[in-house]
């Protein structure tokens, strides 16, 4: 095991002034925890993207490594989970959020925070999903379950060149659904196609006529990735008995909404959450990200950095300018 490792360190020298440094830690600089893992893979994420500028509802307690993806083998394991050298998954929980996460070299955490890396995965492949690919897969899954079928018509993603969304709309297309995307990028329509999507919208088709209490019955389900008016605009379309799954807030946690959505069509809005997810949940979904939902397309979604890069790429999807995965190299 390595004496000292290299992490992205994210420091607060006085109050509301964060800075980011690359730096060398050592173990003892980490949390207590059974397992230690060799990270070689990790990815950006919007809460990343957060937890690195200082945002107080991600983190509080500094210094502090960002990372809520983390890919790699085992160093060491003191619950006897995992033997040394195992390759396996870390996502969700409090990793990169108060735990020092997967922009560094080393972790250690819990035991039970890690999965093997699902077969048909590599860790590269892993963080490409990451956070975002459980995200996008828990929605797609929970349509399924709800009866939501290829044949019945179109599905509406939100958000489409997101992290979450351009995996939603590539899995949505591979299991044979009708997938709109809906995007505020126009210059996006090709990479959305390429994924999978039969039509591009804007983001403005979706929300016209917000303001009215109910609009044209259109989808028969929606992954909405932005919340907001856009989720608002999305239940009040959806058709009679359609379901609207909710994972993400990027455009606002607010809900300004009527109930006649819910008592006059019937519509169902499921919330999705990949950081407590049941483990059984969560160990079926990754399998079937490393089995027949893989995506044979999957290095069209990825972008890939070092962690001396991520710098840059912190600034981009804060300010929207991300489409995709992007992933962070740690060796």
């Amino acid at each position: 095991m390595p004496y000292t490792f290299k992490a992205l360190l994210v420091e607060q020298p006085e109050p509301k002034r964060f800075i980011r440094s690359i730096v060398q830690r050592t173990l003892s600089d980490l949390p207590d925890g059974e397992l230690v893992v060799r990270v070689r893979w990790s990815s950006l994420n919007y809460k990343d993207a957060l937890s690195a500028t200082g945002h107080p509802g991600v983190t509080r307690h500094f210094p502090h490594t960002p990372g809520i993806d983390a890919a790699g083998e085992v160093v060491s394991d003191a619950s006897g989970c995992f033997r040394p050298g195992e390759q396996v998954i870390v996502t969700g929980y409090d990793l990169g959020m108060e735990t020092d996460g997967g922009y560094g070299q080393l972790i250690r955490i819990p035991a039970t925070w890690a999965l093997p890396l699902p077969k048909g995965l590599s860790p590269r492949d892993a963080t490409i999903y990451g956070t975002a690919g459980l995200t996008a897969a828990l929605p797609v899954h929970a349509l399924i379950q709800h009866g939501i079928h290829p044949e019945g018509g179109e599905i509406l993603v939100t958000g489409a060149t997101g992290g979450v969304g351009s995996v939603a709309v590539a899995l949505l297309a591979k299991l044979g659904y009708r997938v709109t995307a809906a995007t505020g990028k126009p210059e996006a329509v090709a990479f959305l196609t390429r994924l999978g999507a039969e039509l591009v919208i804007s983001r403005e088709e979706v929300t016209t006529n917000v303001e009215r209490p109910m609009l044209k019955e259109r989808w028969q389900g929606v992954v909405d990735c932005v919340g907001g008016d856009t989720l608002a605009a999305a239940l009040k379309s959806t058709r009679y008995g359609g379901y609207v799954t909710c994972c993400g807030l990027v455009g606002s946690p607010e809900l300004n909404l009527n109930v006649y959505p819910f008592i006059l069509r019937g519509v169902s809005l499921l919330g999705i959450d990949s950081v407590q997810c049941p483990l059984a949940l969560r160990t079926a979904v990754w399998n079937k990200l490393g089995d027949e939902w893989h995506l044979a397309q999957l290095n069209d979604l990825v972008d890939e950095c070092s962690l001396e890069g991520l710098e840059e790429k912190i600034g981009a999807i804060l300010q929207g300018r991300l489409q995709g995965r992007t992933v962070v190299k740690l060796d």
